[in-house]
């Protein structure tokens, strides 16, 4: 991660990830066009959407996927929503 105070040698070539599993780090819901909105009535729990989503986003308590949605994470790319085998996810505009 890059430091106040690099210069521009220290910082790394874009594209790349150098440490693995660092998704928590940034806050990548600005980018959203569209939210993933559960509805629990309809979900199966079969933590398709959790075991899928690539940025952390689909919040699971206790072995039961939450109602809560990460948002300062999810993007909306909507691969929850193409996941989910009971069409439990609606992609809603922001």
């Amino acid at each position: 991660m890059v430091k106040a105070g690099d210069g521009y040698k220290d910082i790394p070539i874009g594209g790349l990830i150098l440490d693995a599993g660092n998704a928590k780090d940034y806050n990548t819901g600005g980018w959203r066009t569209k939210r993933p909105v559960l509805d629990k009535e309809r979900c199966i729990n079969c933590h398709l959407c959790w075991a899928f989503c690539p940025d952390i986003a689909i919040l699971s308590e206790d072995g039961v996927v939450s109602d809560q949605i990460d948002y300062d994470h999810c993007k909306g790319c909507g691969i929850c929503a193409n996941e989910c085998p009971v069409n439990a996810i609606e992609m809603v505009k922001e």
